[in-house]
Order: C-alpha cells, then sequence, then structure tokens
C-alpha cells in the first residue's frame, strides 16, 4: 500500500504491514508467528541496557488474528528501543527452536541499535530494534530511470571506498563519506553505484568454529532487511543510520548517478543448528529455513549454513516488502541479487522452472522502475547464466569474466569467445528472447583478485584469513608475468600496466554492461588476498593516494567511460546480425585475422581485428555514432597487422593504443594518429589499439 504524506515533498513511502507501524497516538507492534504460545514485547531505554525496562504481553485472545500477533501501545513514538520475545515448543527434531529467554530482532525492524551485549546467564543479546519515522524531505527526487543499456556501474564497499585515512573525508567509512568522495565518481564517469550489503548484518562474523570471531567485513549474513547498516553510519544515534542513508542517495541522485544494492536473501547470520537464535529461528524456524532431516538440520545452498525458504509464502512476502521498502522509502533503484539461484528453488531445495518468487520480483508494478540484477548461481552447483529468469532480469556474466581473462593472458584457441563475449554474448541470451544488456560483463569484482593482483599474482595468498589459505577460489585465470607480487622490474611492470589497460579497454568498449571494480581505475591491490571477507583494514580499503599515483591509468579509464557514454556503437540495444549495412560492403560487425583476412576460429593464436558499424538512425537518431576499428594482439609476440579492405577506406583516428606511454595511450578528443597509409603496422606483444572514424 502507498500512502501521501500531506506535505508533497515528502512524497510517497511503502508502509509495512509487520514491525513497528508509527501512528501518532503510539506505535503498532506486529510480527508474525504460528507455533508460538506466547509473545512478548521488551522496551528499553538505552542501547547499553541488558534488560527491558518494560515487558508488555500480548494477550493471546485479543492481540492474535490467525498467526499474526499484533498490539497497540499507547506514547511510544519514533525511536523506542524493542525486541521480540516468543514462548512456544522447543523440537528441533521438527525444526521448532522456541526459547522463551531469547532476544528476538524483529524481522521488519527498520534500524538497529546497540551490539551483541556479553552476559552470564547464556542468553544471546542482540543490537535493539528502533521504531523508525521513515519522514523524509526528498526535495521532489525520483528515480533517474537510466536505461541499462547506457548504464556503466561501479561496484563499491560502503566503508573500503573512504575508510583509508588517506580518502581525507570527514566522516571516514560512512554513508556521509561516500557523499564527500560524490565529485570523484562524477569525475570518473560512472552512472551507477553497486553497493555491497548495506542491511544490517553482525560486526563480527556469527559463524563457529574456524571462522568463529572473524571481522564480518563484506556484509554478507544479513540479520535484518529493512535496516541500513548501522555501522556506517556517522552518526552515533539510533536510527540516524536511516536518515543519513537517505541523504546519501539523494546527494548520488543529485549527481547523476543510480544507486544499486547488493541484496543477501539467500541465507542469514543464524547460521546452522550450531548457530545463535537471534531472530527467523525464534519465530518460526520451518517458515523461515530450508530444513533436513524432519527439521533438525539446515539445507546449505548457500555455503553459509543455512538457505532461506524464499518460496515460502510468508517469506516471499517478507523479500517483497523489503525490496518495496528500499525502492520507494529510500529510493534505490534497482538491486543485484546474491546467488540468486536459490531463489529458484522450491521448499524442498529443486530447481524448478518459472520459480514464482523469480517471476514475482519481475512483474512487481512496484519495482516496474528498477534494475534487477542475479549472481545466477550458488554454492549447491546450480549455474543459470543465460538461462536465469525472464526478460526484466539481468545477469552477472561470469563467463565474460572468465573468457576475457583467458584471451588476455594468452590462453590458445580463444578468439571465438573473444569476438562472443564483445559482441554481447549473443550465445547465451539471444536464444531467451534477451538482448546485449542483460549481460552485466566484469572482469573483476569484490570477490576475487581486483584488477592489479590478476596481473601480478598466479596464486592467492589468503593467509591473513586465518584459514591456512583453503578459502578462496584457486582458480583465477591470472598471471604474474614474472615476479609473484609487487616488483620494480620496469619490463614487467611495463607488461602488467599495458595488460591492465587491454582487459579494461575491452570491457568497456564490449556490447552489455560494464561493471568495473571499485579501485581498478588507480589499480587498488589486496595484496594477493583474493577473499578478502574479512579484512576490514588497508588490504580491502580504496587507498586514495594511488589516484594521483597513478594519475594515468585513472585518465585512461575515465578516457574510456567518456566514449562509451558518448557513442551507441559500443552500447547497441539489439544483438549484432552480421548483415550489411549498405555502407561499403560493411556488416554491422566484422571480423578479420591480423593479415585483413577471415578468421580460423579454433586457431591457436591470439590476434584479431573488428570493425563495428555505427548503428543506423533507427537505433541511432541522433547520428552520434561512429564505426570503431578494434585491433587485438594477445600473444607474447609482435604480429604484422594488415587492415582489412573494408577498412581501408575509412578516415580513422587513433583513440587508444595500450602499448603506448602517457598521454599517447589515449585520445580522449579522438584526435591521435592516422594508421599508416599502406595499411601495414606491427602490433607489440599484448597491446590493442582503438581507432574511431570521422563523423
Amino acid at each position: 500500500m502507498l500512502m501521501v504524506y500531506p506535505h508533497p515533498e515528502l512524497q510517497f513511502t511503502h508502509i509495512l504491514p509487520y514491525g513497528a507501524v508509527l501512528h501518532e497516538r503510539g506505535v503498532q507492534f506486529v510480527v508474525f508467528s504460528r507455533n508460538a504460545t506466547a509473545m512478548r514485547l521488551l522496551l528499553y531505554k538505552s542501547v547499553d541496557d541488558t534488560e527491558p525496562s518494560e515487558i508488555i504481553d500480548f494477550d493471546r485472545e485479543t492481540d492474535r488474528w490467525g498467526d499474526i500477533w499484533s498490539i497497540f501501545v499507547p506514547g511510544v513514538s519514533a525511536g523506542q528501543l524493542y525486541h521480540f520475545q516468543a514462548e512456544g515448543p522447543y523440537d528441533p527434531s521438527r525444526g521448532l527452536l522456541f526459547d522463551g529467554r531469547a532476544r528476538l530482532i524483529d524481522p521488519y525492524a527498520k534500524a538497529l541499535a546497540g551490539t551483541f551485549q556479553a552476559a552470564h546467564d547464556g542468553i544471546v543479546r542482540p543490537p535493539k530494534c528502533v521504531v523508525v519515522d521513515d519522514q523524509f524531505n526528498w526535495e521532489g527526487d525520483r528515480h533517474l530511470r537510466r536505461d541499462l543499456s547506457e548504464t556503466i556501474i561501479y561496484e563499491m564497499h560502503v566503508k573500503g571506498f573512504t575508510g583509508s585515512e588517506t580518502s581525507g573525508v570527514k566522516n571516514p567509512g560512512t554513508y556521509a563519506g561516500v557523499v564527500e568522495k560524490i565529485p570523484y565518481l562524477k569525475s570518473l564517469g560512472v552512472t551507477a553505484v553497486e553497493l555491497m550489503p548495506v542491511h544490517e548484518f553482525p560486526i563480527m562474523d556469527m559463524m563457529t568454529g574456524e571462522k568463529a570471531n572473524r571481522t564480518n567485513y563484506w556484509g554478507y549474513d544479513t540479520m535484518a532487511f529493512f535496516a541500513p547498516h548501522r555501522g556506517y553510519a556517522a552518526t552515533k544515534e539510533p536510527g540516524g543510520q536511516v536518515r543519513e542513508f537517505k541523504e546519501m542517495v539523494k546527494a548520488l541522485h543529485q549527481a547523476g548517478i543510480e544507486v544499486i544494492l547488493d541484496v543477501v536473501f539467500n541465507h542469514t547470520c543464524e547460521g546452522n543448528e550450531m548457530g545463535p537464535i537471534l531472530s527467523f529461528k525464534g519465530l518460526e524456524n520451518p517458515v523461515y529455513y530450508m530444513l533436513a532431516n524432519g527439521g533438525s538440520h539446515y539445507k546449505n545452498y548457500s555455503g553459509c549454513g543455512n538457505t532461506v525458504n524464499g518460496n515460502h509464502p510468508i517469506v516471499r512476502e517478507m523479500i517483497f516488502h523489503s525490496l518495496r521498502h528500499w525502492v520507494h522509502n529510500y529510493h534505490v533503484d534497482g538491486f543485484r541479487f546474491d546467488l540468486a539461484s536459490i531463489l529458484s528453488r522450491d521448499r524442498n531445495g529443486n530447481l524448478v522452472p518459472n520459480p514464482p518468487l523469480v517471476e514475482a520480483i519481475a512483474e512487481d508494478p512496484l519495482l516496474a522502475d528498477t534494475k534487477i540484477i542475479a549472481e545466477a548461481w550458488d554454492a549447491a552447483g546450480a549455474y543459470q547464466v543465460g538461462s536465469f529468469a525472464n526478460l526484466r532480469w539481468a545477469e552477472w556474466n561470469g563467463r565474460y569474466r572468465d573468457d576475457i581473462r583467458s584471451y588476455w593472458r594468452g590462453d590458445p584457441g580463444k578468439l571465438g569467445a573473444l569476438a562472443t563475449r564483445l559482441a554481447g554474448s549473443s550465445d547465451l541470451y539471444q536464444p531467451g528472447g534477451r538482448q546485449p544488456y542483460h549481460s552485466i560483463n566484469f572482469i573483476t569484482s569484490h570477490d576475487g583478485f581486483p584488477m592489479n593482483d590478476l596481473v601480478s599474482y598466479n596464486d592467492k595468498h589468503n593467509d591473513a584469513n586465518g584459514e591456512n589459505n583453503r578459502d578462496g577460489d584457486n582458480h583465477n585465470i591470472s598471471y604474474n608475468y614474472g615476479v609473484e607480487g609487487p616488483t620494480r622490474r620496469r619490463s614487467i611492470e611495463k607488461t602488467r600496466v599495458r595488460q591492465i589497460k587491454n582487459m579494461m579497454a575491452t570491457l568497456l568498449l564490449s556490447q552489455g554492461v560494464p561493471m568495473v571494480l571499485m579501485g581498478d581505475e588507480c589499480r587498488r591491490t589486496q595484496g594477493g588476498n583474493n577473499n578478502a571477507y574479512c579484512q576490514d583494514n588497508e588490504t580491502s580499503y580504496m587507498n586514495w593516494k594511488l589516484v594521483e599515483k597513478n594519475a594515468d591509468m585513472r585518465r585512461f579509464v575515465k578516457a574510456l567511460i567518456a566514449f562509451r557514454r558518448d557513442q551507441p556503437t559500443v552500447r547497441q540495444k539489439h544483438f549484432l546480425s552480421g548483415k550489411g549495412t549498405g555502407r561499403r560492403g560493411l556488416y554491422d560487425v566484422n571480423w578479420y585475422s591480423a593479415l585483413g583476412t577471415a578468421v580460423t576460429w579454433d586457431a591457436a593464436e591470439g590476434s584479431l581485428t573488428c570493425v563495428l558499424a555505427a548503428p543506423d538512425k533507427s537505433n541511432d537518431p541522433h547520428g552520434v555514432g561512429r564505426d570503431v576499428l578494434l585491433v587485438m594482439n594477445a600473444t607474447a609476440s609482435p604480429a604484422q597487422f594488415i587492415l582489412p579492405p573494408v577498412a581501408k577506406a575509412t578516415s580513422w583516428r587513433m583513440f587508444v593504443d595500450t602499448a603506448a606511454e602517457p598521454p599517447a595511450d589515449v585520445y580522449p578528443d579522438l584526435n591521435g594518429p592516422r594508421p599508416p597509409a599502406s595499411g601495414k603496422f606491427v602490433m607489440p606483444e599484448r597491446s590493442m589499439r582503438v581507432y574511431v572514424a570521422a563523423r
């Protein structure tokens, strides 16, 4: 339901049916539990209180409606701190884990305050829920509604972006800190930030065993799907993170930058049968989680101890309300769903066609303005890249990542894969009637090596994680070019810089939607750690000294982003067909060998020439598109190139030359040297050139 406030500037608010519903004279507290025999509301005066100041019992006769417990408490207002407490059967063999002593987080809590409190009575005391007033003056802010085909995503961690003392911001590691760095994001040219999880999560990992007490830096361990993480707020006022998050979104929108949230609806921080009872377990464990062995164990398709029962009607409703809450109360522009294949599993864990939750998210009218992106796999072997759901869903293209890494590393037989990925991955998306923009292209992400480490390490170096280097992926498709890690050898450093430029140019000139990882534009490093989930320190933070140290790389990336935004030729909305354009024998995409002849696609060689014709006026009504010539040599030796006849009649100017020293590596004004009149030239090893036709 939508409600219009009397003041137009406050705009729309999505009113939740559960949780703490604020009224003029008090608060209605509403919670679902089917098997509870009694329910209590615990009220606190301070975040430091270990015991409630008031305990209010729900009346089974008057305060229970079906499976909903609902009580109105007069005189309570925004800022009130609370927990729920549920009595009921404790029978693990049936999955029932009621504990009348447990302090339970409201599944619909809009904010949490405080920390986990130590006590000697064996009762876990999680952060307290906060009653929140959603009113906020958005000053006319609306979703930016940028077309997905025109989007350039920057994946970033809220704390890591400004957490380093080198950031120079007033409020490092916070939503407010992000606001201070908006001029940097705007100067880079990205159109959207994809924020790693901001739903509330325990600051310390709730896992048991050898992972116990690790810092939960990444945040993929949700404990409240409606609440922005309190640890990223500069203000320490209970609930203050709500306003601060909204201020960040509003400021990003004012800069023309959309906000996409990485959401984790596949598991929670409560873990398996050995984990704590914090919320869902203590209210209705068999509903919220997929259980096995009659209910005594948790199915684990997430690799994190439990699996959220997303296709149960109660849980499905909660997920919908969470998404709507973030869209209409926080104005976020879209979501990236972590391990989204889990959402395709039924209550028994089986992958099903047309899963209700996935279909309903795509069809929900309140989410119609949003971008929805799937990580189309899970930890139990499901891999649905290219086949996830319907036309509303875009996907992280893991095949793109692997094929581009392999080609530029020099792996043989990758020409066909390179061409397919450059052209938008039609093999994956066209059979289902989808388009290039359904492919979210990336080479690096938070999960794995950043770009600098991809060209600096053959192997992962995760010893700091405390798991004897067993964690993290072993299949990195990386190469160190002679030395493991940092080096002063100029020849190796030169190759590494060139390879970063090759991959960045490929990423930003491919059909589809590019995603750049935070700091790749200035060679951020994690010291070879490819699984920095617990590194809340300089290993993971953006080192702002690198922005100036590697200013040439940043200039290179900025020029590519600006070119992509200006040129529809490299971000077309429909798949290239290989058909003629009626101009000088050009097809919309033209492939040639290094010698300008037909390509032998299964050859071991690593050289390729591509001519992209500007889209016709039906796809480019402003007529700004230009023909683009891509010349690539991924081999370890120089290679002779001859321009194909179809390209010789065009007046070309160089845009990119990854083998050249700055500033000749990129010409932002598209006024670089012309190709030799003979059409013959030698491409250095591991290099790429991009030419652009005159208008």
